[in-house]
């Protein structure tokens, strides 16, 4: 599956959007776009609070228990954060 989601580039929240716990899992919200996101899945919250901790994206997966064969899924996710501007290659963040 092609995602055009690099995994092996360094990734972190932009810096315009915040992160809050929810109950659900967490809600993000970026200032600059007023994009809202609602993320339900727990282990993506996990990845994406850690991302700026990991040098890559899929060490940041490696990290909250993603195998190899789960990492297809967990990179769609990662990749529609990035088109819509949740995350962004750390050096842009």
């Amino acid at each position: 599956m092609e995602t055009g989601f690099d995994l092996d580039q360094a990734w972190s929240l932009h810096r315009q959007v915040a992160l809050r716990p929810e109950p659900f899992g967490a809600m993000l919200y970026h200032f600059g776009n007023r994009k809202l996101s609602f993320l339900k899945n727990q282990i993506v919250v996990t990845i994406l609070r850690s991302l700026a901790d990991h040098p890559t994206a899929r060490s940041a997966c490696v990290a909250a228990g993603i195998g190899e064969t789960s990492l297809p899924t967990y990179q769609k996710a990662l990749a529609a954060l990035a088109r819509t501007n949740m995350i962004c290659p750390r050096e842009a963040a």
